[in-house]
């Protein structure tokens, strides 16, 4: 992983939900002068997604040079009228792997551009799990998503666009090179490390992330995670870190968006008990959080889930952040998250899961599996589609 850097004198500020998330987006691209470049998994043609049309609209028709990625697993349902629109503005619009329909299934699921990334300028850049649908906001009802995603300002920023401007290839060949720093930008206390995952830049920076953090955690590990079912060593590192006395606690799904999922992440909850390591369930409403803090200096915040998909295959990008100040603050969000959790005991376990030996045997075996699902999958030329105000 030599090729991720720390950068230091960064400012790094929590947002949790839409609530939060999308006016702050809206008034950055509000502000723009130079550039915004944006990708998301999800883009839905409702009360978000229009909004955020209207706004890069507005950027690209006042010349802003603006760049919307979007995955054609997770949008496949904008209409011709919302892509037109976008284009006739000015908006560069790309669509990652667009795949074709089969009696109205979507069958491109593996290998997805899952990253919500977005930059405006060299003054601020955003990383999280949260994508441009109404269903990020609680006026949604009881299956709104409880997310998280950090907006960032400081030398990162011009890193972060680096990459973005580099992934987006020929459709950013005439935005300038992210300048460097001036002094006044790096007047933040926040280290931070960008950390993109694809089968070229980084195949395993994330996972090898965490478990450099867990290995080395001397008092607690605390992971949020929506789809938690990951690879054999990184499950065996939190085992290990709450045998030897760190306090490690998961907070994941109880009220999923899809079952399963959290019938997967059931398979490991007795081993997990037995090794010491606390299970909570989020059941207010669907967790799709990606968070984690180590200690009381390291945090993670992105779109990596802790599963085969986004640990092997998709495209993804977290931040882990180095800061007291920062890590006190999720830590806080972590401990209303828990409150409002269902613990799981030993004895509201499967039957079967209350058997060590079958247990055991099960979990080693299937974790085994999934962490060579990656490697056994051919790896494919990463495809855009790239709009043009013709085809509309």
């Amino acid at each position: 992983m030599a090729h991720l850097e720390w950068t230091h004198g960064n400012t790094v500020q929590l947002l949790e939900n839409g609530e939060q998330f999308f006016p702050r987006v809206a008034d950055a691209i509000a502000n723009a002068r130079e550039v915004v470049l944006l990708e998301t998994f999800i883009l839905l043609e409702d009360k978000v997604g229009i909004a955020l049309a209207e706004a890069l609209c507005a950027c690209a028709a006042r010349g802003v040079k603006t760049v919307l990625t979007i995955d054609g697993f997770g949008s496949p349902a904008l209409s011709d009228a919302f892509l037109c629109r976008l284009t006739s503005a000015g908006v560069r619009v790309r669509i990652f792997d667009p795949g074709a329909a089969v009696l109205g299934q979507q069958l491109n699921l593996l290998r997805r551009m899952h990253r919500k990334l977005i930059v405006v300028d060299d003054s601020v850049a955003f990383v999280g799990g949260i994508n441009f649908s109404a269903d990020h906001l609680m006026d949604f009802g009881n299956m709104a998503k409880q997310d998280y995603a950090v907006a960032l300002s400081g030398p990162v920023v011009s890193r972060i666009r680096a990459f973005m401007r580099s992934a987006a290839g020929a459709e950013a060949r005439d935005i300038p090179e992210p300048r460097a720093p001036m002094p006044s930008q790096c007047a933040g206390a926040d280290a931070v490390l960008f950390a993109p995952r694809d089968d070229k830049i980084s195949p395993d920076g994330i996972e090898q992330i965490y478990r450099r953090a867990i290995c080395g955690a001397r008092t607690r590990v605390c992971i949020a995670n929506a789809y938690f079912f990951p690879g054999y060593r990184l499950f065996r590192d939190l085992c290990k870190a709450a045998r030897r006395g760190v306090a490690v606690t998961l907070v994941l799904q109880g009220m999923p968006d899809m079952k399963s999922v959290r019938f997967a992440a059931t398979l490991l909850y007795g081993h997990l008990l037995r090794a010491g390591v606390e299970v909570h369930e989020y059941c207010a409403r669907p967790l799709h959080g990606k968070i984690a803090i180590v200690d009381d200096s390291w945090s993670t915040v992105g779109s990596s889930n802790l599963d085969p998909l986004s640990l092997a295959l998709n495209l993804e990008a977290n931040v882990v952040i180095d800061s007291d100040r920062f890590n006190a603050q999720l830590a806080a969000r972590l401990q209303l998250l828990q409150e409002q959790c269902r613990r799981i005991e030993p004895e509201a376990l499967p039957r079967w899961t209350r058997w060590p030996a079958l247990s055991s045997f099960i979990v080693f075996h299937v974790l085994r599996w999934v962490s060579l699902v990656g490697r056994w999958l051919p790896r494919r030329t990463q495809k855009f589609k790239v709009l043009t105000r013709a085809e509309h």
